[in-house]
Protein backbone atom coordinates (compact mmCIF):
# COMPACT_ATOMS: atom_id res chain seq x y z
CA UNK A 1 0.00 0.00 0.00
CA UNK A 2 1.69 3.02 -1.07
CA UNK A 3 -1.04 5.41 0.70
CA UNK A 4 -2.74 5.75 4.16
CA UNK A 5 -6.31 4.96 4.63
CA UNK A 6 -8.75 7.68 5.79
CA UNK A 7 -8.35 7.78 9.34
CA UNK A 8 -5.49 6.14 9.73
CA UNK A 9 -4.83 8.51 12.45
CA UNK A 10 -7.52 7.96 14.74
CA UNK A 11 -7.17 4.75 14.37
CA UNK A 12 -3.41 5.02 15.44
CA UNK A 13 -4.81 7.24 18.33
CA UNK A 14 -7.28 5.14 19.73
CA UNK A 15 -5.28 2.16 19.48
CA UNK A 16 -2.59 3.10 21.27
CA UNK A 17 -4.19 4.47 24.34
CA UNK A 18 -5.97 1.26 24.25
CA UNK A 19 -2.79 -0.79 24.14
CA UNK A 20 -1.62 1.68 26.92
CA UNK A 21 -4.53 0.96 28.92
CA UNK A 22 -3.65 -3.00 28.88
CA UNK A 23 -0.54 -2.89 29.43
CA UNK A 24 -0.81 -0.92 32.88
CA UNK A 25 -3.25 -3.76 33.66
CA UNK A 26 -0.43 -6.56 32.36
CA UNK A 27 2.27 -4.66 34.43
CA UNK A 28 -0.06 -4.81 37.89
CA UNK A 29 1.63 -7.15 39.67
CA UNK A 30 5.14 -5.47 39.03
CA UNK A 31 3.64 -2.97 41.73
CA UNK A 32 1.68 -5.27 43.69
CA UNK A 33 4.25 -8.07 44.34
CA UNK A 34 6.07 -6.09 46.69
CA UNK A 35 2.89 -5.37 48.95
CA UNK A 36 2.41 -9.18 48.18
CA UNK A 37 5.77 -10.43 49.22
CA UNK A 38 5.51 -8.77 52.40
CA UNK A 39 2.17 -10.12 53.07
CA UNK A 40 3.26 -14.24 52.16
CA UNK A 41 6.67 -13.82 53.10
CA UNK A 42 8.59 -15.14 49.51
CA UNK A 43 11.49 -15.82 48.29
CA UNK A 44 13.23 -14.77 45.35
CA UNK A 45 12.39 -17.36 43.22
CA UNK A 46 8.38 -17.38 44.61
CA UNK A 47 8.19 -13.67 43.50
CA UNK A 48 9.92 -14.41 40.00
CA UNK A 49 7.38 -16.69 39.51
CA UNK A 50 4.51 -14.53 40.74
CA UNK A 51 5.69 -11.31 38.58
CA UNK A 52 6.13 -14.08 35.79
CA UNK A 53 2.61 -15.39 35.65
CA UNK A 54 0.56 -12.24 33.49
CA UNK A 55 3.89 -12.71 30.88
CA UNK A 56 3.40 -16.34 31.19
CA UNK A 57 -0.71 -16.50 30.05
CA UNK A 58 0.52 -13.55 27.76
CA UNK A 59 3.38 -15.05 25.85
CA UNK A 60 1.30 -18.12 25.07
CA UNK A 61 -2.13 -16.60 23.97
CA UNK A 62 -0.26 -14.02 21.31
CA UNK A 63 0.24 -17.23 19.04
CA UNK A 64 -3.33 -18.43 18.43
CA UNK A 65 -4.80 -14.65 18.93
CA UNK A 66 -2.35 -13.73 16.60
CA UNK A 67 -3.74 -16.51 13.85
CA UNK A 68 -6.96 -15.91 14.69
CA UNK A 69 -6.51 -12.19 13.56
CA UNK A 70 -5.99 -13.10 10.14
CA UNK A 71 -9.30 -14.72 9.84
CA UNK A 72 -11.13 -12.56 12.43
CA UNK A 73 -11.58 -8.55 12.69
CA UNK A 74 -8.61 -7.70 15.28
CA UNK A 75 -10.71 -4.19 16.45
CA UNK A 76 -13.90 -6.98 17.37
CA UNK A 77 -11.63 -9.48 19.30
CA UNK A 78 -9.57 -6.97 20.87
CA UNK A 79 -13.02 -5.82 22.58
CA UNK A 80 -13.51 -9.34 23.57
CA UNK A 81 -10.08 -9.13 25.44
CA UNK A 82 -10.55 -6.57 27.11
CA UNK A 83 -13.88 -7.73 28.52
CA UNK A 84 -13.03 -10.97 29.24
CA UNK A 85 -9.77 -9.38 31.42
CA UNK A 86 -12.41 -7.04 33.74
CA UNK A 87 -13.35 -9.94 35.93
CA UNK A 88 -9.70 -10.63 36.76
CA UNK A 89 -9.53 -7.65 38.31
CA UNK A 90 -12.99 -7.45 40.11
CA UNK A 91 -11.68 -10.40 41.97
CA UNK A 92 -8.21 -9.53 42.61
CA UNK A 93 -9.00 -8.03 46.15
CA UNK A 94 -10.98 -11.37 47.60
CA UNK A 95 -7.55 -13.79 46.92
CA UNK A 96 -5.33 -14.35 49.88
CA UNK A 97 -3.27 -17.53 48.86
CA UNK A 98 0.13 -17.83 46.89
CA UNK A 99 -1.64 -20.07 44.63
CA UNK A 100 -4.70 -17.80 44.15
CA UNK A 101 -2.68 -14.97 43.34
CA UNK A 102 -0.71 -17.12 40.61
CA UNK A 103 -4.40 -18.16 38.70
CA UNK A 104 -5.38 -14.63 38.97
CA UNK A 105 -2.28 -13.58 37.43
CA UNK A 106 -2.58 -16.17 34.44
CA UNK A 107 -5.94 -14.74 34.21
CA UNK A 108 -4.77 -10.90 33.92
CA UNK A 109 -2.26 -11.79 31.28
CA UNK A 110 -4.85 -12.07 28.79
CA UNK A 111 -4.68 -8.11 28.94
CA UNK A 112 -1.15 -8.78 27.12
CA UNK A 113 -2.86 -9.84 23.42
CA UNK A 114 -3.79 -6.70 23.51
CA UNK A 115 -0.25 -6.13 21.29
CA UNK A 116 -0.45 -8.68 19.00
CA UNK A 117 -3.93 -6.97 18.14
CA UNK A 118 -3.06 -3.89 18.19
CA UNK A 119 -0.34 -4.33 15.47
CA UNK A 120 -2.56 -6.89 13.50
CA UNK A 121 -5.07 -3.51 13.51
CA UNK A 122 -2.43 -0.54 13.14
CA UNK A 123 -0.92 -1.95 10.06
CA UNK A 124 -3.79 -2.22 7.93
CA UNK A 125 -4.07 1.40 8.00
CA UNK A 126 -0.64 2.75 6.90
CA UNK A 127 1.61 2.64 3.84
CA UNK A 128 4.42 0.78 3.72
CA UNK A 129 7.08 3.66 3.67
CA UNK A 130 5.59 5.06 7.24
CA UNK A 131 4.60 1.39 9.20
CA UNK A 132 7.93 1.81 10.91
CA UNK A 133 6.93 5.21 12.62
CA UNK A 134 3.73 3.78 12.91
CA UNK A 135 4.42 0.78 14.96
CA UNK A 136 6.70 2.86 16.78
CA UNK A 137 3.88 5.27 18.08
CA UNK A 138 1.38 2.37 19.19
CA UNK A 139 4.58 0.38 21.06
CA UNK A 140 4.65 3.91 22.89
CA UNK A 141 1.79 2.51 24.75
CA UNK A 142 4.19 0.62 26.51
CA UNK A 143 3.97 3.71 28.76
CA UNK A 144 1.14 2.48 30.40
CA UNK A 145 3.44 0.90 32.73
CA UNK A 146 4.09 4.27 34.06
CA UNK A 147 0.05 4.69 34.86
CA UNK A 148 0.78 1.90 37.18
CA UNK A 149 4.06 3.16 38.96
CA UNK A 150 1.91 6.22 39.51
CA UNK A 151 -1.54 5.03 39.97
CA UNK A 152 -1.10 2.16 42.28
CA UNK A 153 1.21 3.68 45.15
CA UNK A 154 -1.29 6.92 45.39
CA UNK A 155 -4.13 4.01 45.75
CA UNK A 156 -1.85 2.32 48.52
CA UNK A 157 -0.81 4.97 50.32
CA UNK A 158 -3.99 6.57 50.22
CA UNK A 159 -6.47 3.99 50.34
CA UNK A 160 -5.08 0.21 50.33
CA UNK A 161 -3.33 -2.29 47.60
CA UNK A 162 -6.49 -4.07 47.81
CA UNK A 163 -8.33 -1.25 45.95
CA UNK A 164 -6.17 -1.39 42.48
CA UNK A 165 -8.37 -4.26 41.27
CA UNK A 166 -11.83 -2.58 41.06
CA UNK A 167 -10.23 1.14 39.87
CA UNK A 168 -8.34 -0.99 37.16
CA UNK A 169 -11.51 -2.38 36.11
CA UNK A 170 -13.50 0.41 36.13
CA UNK A 171 -10.52 2.17 33.94
CA UNK A 172 -10.46 -0.71 31.33
CA UNK A 173 -14.54 -0.91 30.60
CA UNK A 174 -13.91 3.06 30.02
CA UNK A 175 -11.22 2.23 27.84
CA UNK A 176 -13.68 -0.57 26.11
CA UNK A 177 -16.72 2.00 25.65
CA UNK A 178 -13.88 4.51 24.07
CA UNK A 179 -12.64 2.09 21.80
CA UNK A 180 -15.94 0.79 20.45
CA UNK A 181 -17.68 4.50 19.73
CA UNK A 182 -14.11 6.04 18.65
CA UNK A 183 -11.75 3.02 16.86
CA UNK A 184 -12.33 3.33 13.18
CA UNK A 185 -13.62 -0.19 11.47
CA UNK A 186 -11.31 -0.59 8.21
CA UNK A 187 -12.42 -0.07 5.10
CA UNK A 188 -14.19 -2.92 3.37
CA UNK A 189 -11.86 -3.36 0.96
CA UNK A 190 -9.67 -4.50 3.60
CA UNK A 191 -10.19 -8.20 3.57
CA UNK A 192 -9.21 -10.89 6.01
CA UNK A 193 -7.18 -13.73 4.98
CA UNK A 194 -9.42 -16.79 3.28
CA UNK A 195 -5.97 -18.58 2.68
CA UNK A 196 -5.46 -21.81 4.80
CA UNK A 197 -3.76 -21.61 8.43
CA UNK A 198 -0.54 -23.56 7.01
CA UNK A 199 0.19 -20.49 4.69
CA UNK A 200 -0.02 -18.23 7.37
CA UNK A 201 2.37 -20.55 9.44
CA UNK A 202 4.57 -21.52 6.53
CA UNK A 203 7.31 -18.51 7.15
CA UNK A 204 7.60 -19.81 10.62
CA UNK A 205 9.86 -22.68 9.21
CA UNK A 206 12.42 -19.76 8.31
CA UNK A 207 15.18 -19.72 10.65
CA UNK A 208 15.23 -15.95 10.71
CA UNK A 209 11.86 -15.76 11.93
CA UNK A 210 13.18 -17.22 15.16
CA UNK A 211 16.15 -14.86 14.61
CA UNK A 212 13.59 -11.91 14.86
CA UNK A 213 12.15 -13.73 18.03
CA UNK A 214 15.59 -13.82 19.97
CA UNK A 215 16.17 -10.19 19.42
CA UNK A 216 13.23 -8.97 20.48
CA UNK A 217 13.49 -11.81 23.41
CA UNK A 218 16.03 -8.96 24.41
CA UNK A 219 15.10 -5.97 23.45
CA UNK A 220 11.21 -6.15 25.09
CA UNK A 221 11.63 -9.06 27.17
CA UNK A 222 14.31 -7.53 29.38
CA UNK A 223 11.95 -4.38 29.45
CA UNK A 224 9.47 -6.19 30.75
CA UNK A 225 11.69 -8.22 33.57
CA UNK A 226 12.88 -5.29 34.24
CA UNK A 227 9.73 -3.40 35.28
CA UNK A 228 9.21 -6.31 37.31
CA UNK A 229 12.33 -6.61 38.95
CA UNK A 230 13.74 -3.22 39.47
CA UNK A 231 10.98 -1.68 42.48
CA UNK A 232 12.32 -4.57 44.00
CA UNK A 233 15.72 -4.22 43.58
CA UNK A 234 16.28 -0.43 44.32
CA UNK A 235 14.60 -1.22 47.78
CA UNK A 236 16.95 -4.15 48.68
CA UNK A 237 20.15 -3.15 47.12
CA UNK A 238 19.83 0.65 47.59
CA UNK A 239 17.69 0.62 50.40
CA UNK A 240 15.35 3.07 48.95
CA UNK A 241 11.86 3.80 50.45
CA UNK A 242 9.10 1.84 48.60
CA UNK A 243 7.86 5.67 46.50
CA UNK A 244 11.96 6.10 45.20
CA UNK A 245 11.79 2.41 43.79
CA UNK A 246 8.86 3.23 42.28
CA UNK A 247 10.15 6.93 40.70
CA UNK A 248 13.05 5.04 39.75
CA UNK A 249 11.23 2.48 37.98
CA UNK A 250 8.68 5.27 36.39
CA UNK A 251 11.67 7.26 34.77
CA UNK A 252 12.82 3.82 33.49
CA UNK A 253 9.71 2.77 31.99
CA UNK A 254 8.78 6.10 29.96
CA UNK A 255 11.93 7.02 28.71
CA UNK A 256 12.21 3.98 27.12
CA UNK A 257 8.54 4.37 25.72
CA UNK A 258 8.75 7.69 24.56
CA UNK A 259 11.86 7.39 21.84
CA UNK A 260 9.52 4.43 20.86
CA UNK A 261 8.67 6.44 18.24
CA UNK A 262 12.21 7.55 17.23
CA UNK A 263 13.24 4.66 17.38
CA UNK A 264 11.09 3.43 13.98
CA UNK A 265 11.52 6.69 12.24
CA UNK A 266 15.25 5.48 12.42
CA UNK A 267 14.58 2.04 11.46
CA UNK A 268 12.44 3.77 8.53
CA UNK A 269 15.36 5.93 7.46
CA UNK A 270 18.82 3.90 8.16
CA UNK A 271 17.22 0.42 8.51
CA UNK A 272 16.39 -1.65 11.41
CA UNK A 273 19.53 -4.01 11.20
CA UNK A 274 21.43 -1.11 11.76
CA UNK A 275 19.80 0.21 14.39
CA UNK A 276 19.60 -3.19 16.34
CA UNK A 277 23.35 -3.32 15.84
CA UNK A 278 24.40 -0.16 17.45
CA UNK A 279 21.38 -0.73 20.36
CA UNK A 280 23.55 -4.24 21.14
CA UNK A 281 26.42 -2.58 21.25
CA UNK A 282 25.44 0.28 23.28
CA UNK A 283 23.41 -2.09 26.00
CA UNK A 284 26.78 -4.70 25.92
CA UNK A 285 28.83 -2.18 27.29
CA UNK A 286 26.16 -0.33 30.30
CA UNK A 287 25.40 -4.25 30.93
CA UNK A 288 28.97 -5.19 31.90
CA UNK A 289 28.93 -2.32 34.33
CA UNK A 290 26.11 -3.28 35.75
CA UNK A 291 27.01 -7.36 35.90
CA UNK A 292 30.09 -5.91 38.03
CA UNK A 293 28.94 -7.27 42.32
CA UNK A 294 30.48 -4.32 44.65
CA UNK A 295 34.46 -5.40 45.02
CA UNK A 296 36.63 -4.39 47.34
CA UNK A 297 40.13 -5.47 46.45
CA UNK A 298 43.71 -5.08 48.61
CA UNK A 299 46.45 -4.46 46.59
CA UNK A 300 49.75 -5.36 48.38
CA UNK A 301 52.25 -2.70 47.81
CA UNK A 302 55.78 -2.23 48.98
CA UNK A 303 55.17 -0.30 52.05
CA UNK A 304 51.31 -0.56 52.68
CA UNK A 305 48.26 -2.34 51.30
CA UNK A 306 45.85 0.15 49.15
CA UNK A 307 42.40 -0.86 49.40
CA UNK A 308 40.10 -0.35 46.08
CA UNK A 309 36.08 -0.40 46.50
CA UNK A 310 34.33 -0.99 42.96
CA UNK A 311 30.52 -0.33 43.30
CA UNK A 312 27.94 1.08 41.35
CA UNK A 313 25.93 3.51 43.84
CA UNK A 314 22.55 4.34 43.27
CA UNK A 315 22.95 7.41 40.53
CA UNK A 316 25.07 5.88 37.91
CA UNK A 317 22.66 2.69 38.48
CA UNK A 318 19.89 4.82 37.23
CA UNK A 319 22.21 6.54 34.69
CA UNK A 320 23.36 3.19 33.01
CA UNK A 321 19.55 1.74 33.08
CA UNK A 322 17.78 5.05 31.22
CA UNK A 323 20.63 4.45 28.78
CA UNK A 324 19.69 0.56 28.20
CA UNK A 325 15.92 1.81 28.39
CA UNK A 326 16.45 4.30 25.44
CA UNK A 327 18.87 1.50 23.71
CA UNK A 328 15.40 -1.49 24.04
CA UNK A 329 13.33 1.41 22.92
CA UNK A 330 14.70 2.08 19.73
CA UNK A 331 15.29 -1.45 19.21
CA UNK A 332 11.81 -2.35 20.03
CA UNK A 333 10.35 -0.24 17.42
CA UNK A 334 12.75 -1.75 15.11
CA UNK A 335 12.45 -5.06 14.83
CA UNK A 336 8.98 -4.56 14.35
CA UNK A 337 9.69 -2.47 11.24
CA UNK A 338 12.03 -5.42 10.06
CA UNK A 339 9.20 -7.72 10.54
CA UNK A 340 6.83 -6.23 8.71
CA UNK A 341 9.63 -5.63 5.93
CA UNK A 342 10.08 -9.37 5.40
CA UNK A 343 6.21 -10.51 6.20
CA UNK A 344 3.80 -7.68 5.08
CA UNK A 345 1.18 -10.19 5.00
CA UNK A 346 1.56 -12.21 7.81
CA UNK A 347 1.81 -9.57 10.75
CA UNK A 348 -0.82 -11.44 12.83
CA UNK A 349 0.89 -15.05 12.76
CA UNK A 350 4.48 -14.45 12.46
CA UNK A 351 4.44 -11.05 14.80
CA UNK A 352 2.64 -13.06 17.20
CA UNK A 353 4.97 -15.54 17.37
CA UNK A 354 7.71 -12.92 17.41
CA UNK A 355 5.33 -11.48 20.22
CA UNK A 356 5.26 -14.16 22.28
CA UNK A 357 8.35 -15.32 22.18
CA UNK A 358 9.36 -12.00 23.15
CA UNK A 359 7.44 -11.61 25.91
CA UNK A 360 8.47 -15.12 27.08
CA UNK A 361 11.21 -13.10 28.70
CA UNK A 362 8.76 -11.55 31.07
CA UNK A 363 8.49 -14.61 32.17
CA UNK A 364 11.65 -16.80 32.23
CA UNK A 365 13.78 -14.24 32.86
CA UNK A 366 12.69 -13.08 36.21
CA UNK A 367 12.73 -16.36 37.76
CA UNK A 368 16.38 -16.49 35.96
CA UNK A 369 16.65 -13.36 38.10
CA UNK A 370 15.39 -14.93 40.99
CA UNK A 371 17.27 -18.40 40.83
CA UNK A 372 20.39 -16.55 40.29
CA UNK A 373 20.03 -14.13 43.30
CA UNK A 374 19.25 -17.34 45.32
CA UNK A 375 22.03 -19.45 43.89
CA UNK A 376 25.30 -16.33 43.56
CA UNK A 377 24.00 -14.42 46.60
CA UNK A 378 24.41 -10.81 44.55
CA UNK A 379 22.20 -8.55 43.63
CA UNK A 380 23.89 -8.19 40.39
CA UNK A 381 23.54 -11.70 39.30
CA UNK A 382 20.29 -10.12 37.09
CA UNK A 383 22.67 -8.31 35.09
CA UNK A 384 24.89 -11.39 34.70
CA UNK A 385 22.03 -13.07 33.11
CA UNK A 386 21.15 -10.22 30.85
CA UNK A 387 24.52 -10.37 29.34
CA UNK A 388 24.47 -13.72 28.52
CA UNK A 389 20.97 -13.02 26.45
CA UNK A 390 22.62 -10.24 25.17
CA UNK A 391 25.53 -11.63 23.38
CA UNK A 392 23.72 -14.24 22.08
CA UNK A 393 21.28 -11.97 20.03
CA UNK A 394 25.01 -10.62 18.71
CA UNK A 395 26.24 -13.74 17.80
CA UNK A 396 23.45 -14.56 15.84
CA UNK A 397 23.33 -11.22 13.95
CA UNK A 398 26.97 -11.27 13.07
CA UNK A 399 26.30 -14.62 11.59
CA UNK A 400 23.33 -13.40 9.87
CA UNK A 401 25.27 -10.75 8.36
CA UNK A 402 28.17 -12.58 7.45
CA UNK A 403 26.22 -15.17 5.63
CA UNK A 404 23.43 -12.57 3.67
CA UNK A 405 26.92 -10.76 2.42
CA UNK A 406 28.56 -14.10 1.54
CA UNK A 407 25.14 -15.07 -0.23
CA UNK A 408 25.06 -11.60 -2.19
CA UNK A 409 28.69 -11.76 -3.29
CA UNK A 410 28.08 -15.04 -4.53
CA UNK A 411 25.10 -14.06 -6.41
CA UNK A 412 27.36 -10.90 -7.91
CA UNK A 413 29.57 -13.55 -9.35
CA UNK A 414 27.11 -15.09 -11.16
CA UNK A 415 25.70 -12.46 -12.34
CA UNK A 416 29.00 -10.91 -13.75
CA UNK A 417 29.76 -14.53 -15.04
CA UNK A 418 32.73 -14.94 -12.19
CA UNK A 419 31.12 -17.87 -11.13
CA UNK A 420 29.54 -20.82 -13.22
CA UNK A 421 27.83 -24.69 -11.25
Amino acid sequence: MDTNLPHAWRALTVATLAFSANFSVWVIYAVLAINIQQQLNLSGVELGVLLSAPMLSGAVLRIPIGLLAEYQSARRLWIVQMLITIPSLVILPFIKSYVGFLWIGLWIGVSGVSFTLGVRYVTDWFASRQQGLALGIFGAGNAGAAISFVAIPFLVQHLSWQWTGPVYAVGLLVMTLIFVFLAPKPPHYITLSSAPWRTHLAPLKELRVWRFSLYYYFVFGSFLALILWLPSYYMRAYEVTFAQAMGFTLFFVATSSMVRALGGWMADRYGGRLVNWAVFWVCLVCLFFLSYPPTTMTIHGLERDVVLSIEVNVWLFTALIFVIGIAQGLGRASVLKVLHTHYPNHMGSVGGVVGALGAVGGFTLPVAFGLVQDLLGINSGAFMVLYAVLAMCMTAMFFAIRKERYQKELAQARANTFYAE
